[in-house]
C-alpha cells in the first residue's frame, strides 16, 4: 500500500521538477504547463466521492488494483505523448487515481489490531513526505540525465511493480458497508466531521499557500544559492518523514493535541521565517520545524475523520481525501494572490495566521464532543 501511494504521490507532484522541459517541448507557457499540477488535485476532490460511491459494492482489492493500473497507464501515456493535450488526459487519469485510491486505501490501517492502528496509518502516510524527499528529486535527476519522458516511463514501471505486489499480498476486501451519498450527507451533519473539515481546510491552505513560494523566499530573502536550496528542501522532507511517525504515535492517544501541535508548529515556523530566515542557519532550523509539523498533518487529519465516524471509515476517508485535495489545489493560487499584491514575507505571515486558527479550533473542539481517545 505504501509503495503504491508513493507512486501516486510522486506522479502527482513530479511536474514540479519537470515543468520547464515539458513546456518547452510542447511550446506551451509556464502557466499552461502548470495545469499538470492543478488538474489532478481538483479532479481528485471530485473523484473521491464519485468513484467510491459508484463502486461501493465492488471488492476493494479489485478497485485498488484497477486504480494502480490506471496510474501505470497514465504514466506510460505521458511518456509517449505526442501532444500536450495527451499529457492533460493522462493527468485526468492521475486525478481519478488519487481520489479513488486514497479514499479506499487510506483507511486500510484499520485492518490491524487497534493498538497498532496509529503506527499502520503512519506507515501508509509516510508515502506523502517520501514522495517529496525521494520521488521528486529522483525523477528530476532521471529527467536531467535521460529526458522527462524517461522519468514518466520509470514511474509507469514502478506503478506496475506496485500493482503486482498488491495482487500478491492484498486479501479479498469486500466492502464492510456500502458508501452511499446519504452516508456522506449524514457524516457532514456530525460535529466531529465538521471540525475535521474546518481544521483540514485551514492547515492545508496555510501550508500550500506558503510552501509553494518557499523556494523564491529562500532565493530572494535568505539569498541561498540553488545547491543550498536543494539541500534545505531535502532536509525539510526528511523532517517531514520524522513528523509523520511522531504524529502517528501521538494521534492515537490524543488526536486533539496532535493536530493542534502540528498546526502550531507550522504557524511558528512560517511566522518566524521572515524574521529569522534571512540567514542560512535560521532558515534551515525553521524549515526543519515546518517539516516536522506538516509531516504530522495528513495522519492527524485522517485519524480525526475516522474517529469522528468510526462506523463508516471509508466514507470518512472520502471526506478526508476530497477536502485535502481540493484545498491543496486552492493553496497555491491563494498564496500567489498574496505574493502578487504584497510580498513573499507577507505570504508566510498569512500562512502563520491561518495555521494558528487551527490551534484555536482544536482547543474549542474540546467542548463540542469531538474525537478523543476511546470514541
Amino acid at each position: 500500500m505504501t509503495l503504491a501511494l508513493f507512486a501516486i504521490v510522486t506522479t502527482e507532484i513530479l511536474p514540479i521538477g519537470l515543468l520547464t522541459p515539458i513546456g518547452a517541448e510542447f511550446g506551451v507557457s509556464d502557466g499552461t504547463a502548470g495545469l499538470m499540477m492543478t488538474m489532478p488535485g481538483l479532479l481528485a476532490a471530485v473523484a473521491a466521492p464519485t468513484v467510491t460511491v459508484a463502486t461501493a459494492r465492488v471488492d476493494r482489492r479489485l478497485m485498488l488494483c484497477a486504480l494502480v493500473l490506471l496510474l501505470a497507464v497514465a504514466n506510460f501515456l505521458t511518456a509517449a505523448a505526442t501532444a500536450y493535450w495527451l499529457v492533460l488526459v493522462a493527468r485526468v487519469l492521475v486525478g481519478i487515481t488519487i481520489g479513488g485510491f486514497w479514499s479506499i486505501g487510506a483507511g486500510l490501517a484499520g485492518l490491524v489490531r487497534p493498538a497498532s492502528t496509529g503506527r499502520a496509518t503512519a506507515v501508509i502516510f509516510s508515502a506523502v513526505p517520501l514522495g517529496s524527499v525521494l520521488g521528486v528529486p529522483a525523477g528530476t535527476l532521471i529527467g536531467d540525465l535521460a529526458g522527462w519522458r524517461a522519468t514518466f516511463a520509470a514511474m509507469g514501471l514502478l506503478s506496475t511493480g506496485a500493482l503486482a505486489l498488491l495482487l500478491l499480498t492484498l486479501p479479498a476486501l469486500p466492502p464492510a458497508e456500502v458508501t452511499r451519498p446519504s452516508v456522506l450527507r449524514a457524516l457532514l451533519r456530525g460535529t466531529g466531521t465538521r471540525y475535521a473539515l474546518l481544521m483540514t481546510f485551514l492547515v492545508v491552505l496555510a501550508h500550500f499557500a506558503a510552501y509553494t513560494y518557499v523556494t523564491p523566499f529562500l532565493r530572494q530573502v535568505t539569498r541561498a544559492d540553488p545547491g543550498q536550496i536543494t539541500g534545505y528542501l531535502l532536509i525539510y522532507g526528511a523532517a517531514g518523514v520524522a513528523g509523520n511517525f511522531i504524529g502517528g504515535a501521538l494521534v492515537t492517544r490524543a488526536p486533539r493535541i496532535a493536530f493542534g501541535t502540528a498546526a502550531g508548529t507550522i504557524a511558528t515556523a512560517t511566522a518566524l521565517l521572515p524574521v529569522l530566515g534571512r540567514g542560512d542557519a535560521g532558515a534551515l532550523a525553521l524549515l526543519i520545524v515546518w517539516g516536522l509539523g506538516y509531516g504530522a498533518v495528513p495522519v492527524c487529519s485522517q485519524t480525526w475523520f475516522v474517529r469522528a465516524a468510526p462506523r463508516t471509515p471509508e466514507a470518512a476517508t472520502v471526506l478526508f481525501t476530497a477536502s485535502f485535495q481540493a484545498t491543496l489545489a486552492a493553496g497555491a493560487p491563494a498564496g500567489g494572490t498574496v505574493v502578487d499584491h504584497t510580498s513573499l514575507s507577507a505570504v508566510m505571515w498569512c500562512g502563520a495566521v491561518t495555521a494558528g486558527l487551527v490551534v484555536l479550533v482544536a482547543a474549542a473542539s474540546r467542548n463540542a464532543g469531538t474525537p478523543s481517545r476511546g470514541h
